[in-house]
């Protein structure tokens, strides 16, 4: 029988209940932490797309059109 280790506190080991049905059905229904981890998803998300543009507006050819848009926009005819 290969034993999983206990939680330890200071007072020593910690006795959990068994974990039954109900039991774990609460534990996978308990949505404490979820925010945060939906936050950390949402900020990846985020910073993998402005790598990306990063990228995009590096290359010569957007680098040009912009260059452009700016010209003909300050240009007075």
């Amino acid at each position: 029988m290969i034993r999983s280790p206990r939680p330890v506190s200071k007072r020593g080991p910690v006795d959990l209940p068994p974990l039954t049905s109900a039991r774990a059905g609460a534990l996978f229904l308990d949505e404490r932490g979820a925010a945060t981890a939906e936050y950390a998803i949402a900020t990846m998300a985020a910073v993998a797309f402005a790598g990306l543009l990063v990228m995009i507006m590096r290359s010569d050819e957007v680098r040009g059109i912009l260059t452009d848009l700016v010209r003909r926009a300050l240009t007075v005819q």
